[in-house]
């Protein structure tokens, strides 16, 4: 009510109406009639309880609002909860992730390092394989030829005693070789 009053005399010491000439209290002068017009409907409203009305809807509206804020400062927390959990994990996969291209990177340098130990063992079986290959290669071209020398000596000799043997040599030869043979065995 102390509002009203205030604001009453405001209207009324501020008033143009005043200025103006003929009487202000006169149904004729619309500045009054204005001016009455607008008591009655504050009038109205402080009877019909507005100013409380509204007071408490905005009441209302400010404490929805601060309940929003409140859950939005809540979901913020979760937020920023859930992302340092997902930062944690991401570090931790990436960290995991980094270890498994180290064991992969050690498994193929030594996958690498023990194909290379199994190509040289691989190279030296085969260079013995070929060296003993050669040397039997050589073994027996050195037996063929000296079987060929043995043959063909033979041959010359057989020739040689053929032409300056005569036929009492040769069956006195032949009797002493079996002789011999026949000595050896027993």
């Amino acid at each position: 009510m102390r509002k009203l009053s205030v604001t009453l005399a405001a209207i009324l010491t501020a008033s143009p109406a005043l200025a103006g000439s003929g009487p202000f209290v006169s149904l004729s002068n619309t500045n009054f009639v204005v001016l009455l017009a607008f008591l009655i409907f504050v009038g109205l409203l402080v009877y019909l309880k507005v100013p409380g009305l509204i007071g408490k809807k905005l009441d209302e509206r400010a404490e929805a609002i601060r309940a929003d804020l409140d859950e939005a400062r809540r979901l913020r927390e979760e937020a920023q909860a859930l992302l340092a959990q997902y930062e944690r994990q991401q570090k931790d996969v990436q960290a995991q992730a980094d270890r498994i291209v180290a064991h992969a990177k050690a498994e193929a340098e030594e996958a690498a390092a023990q194909a290379k130990e199994d190509i040289k063992a691989s190279i030296a079986r085969r260079l013995q394989a070929a060296e003993e290959q050669i040397a039997s290669a050589e073994a027996r071209a050195v037996r063929d030829v000296r079987d060929q020398a043995i043959a063909v000596a033979t041959a010359a000799a057989r020739d040689v005693i053929a032409k300056q043997m005569t036929e009492e040599e040769g069956d006195r030869l032949i009797d002493a070789g079996i002789e011999e043979i026949e000595a050896r065995l027993n």
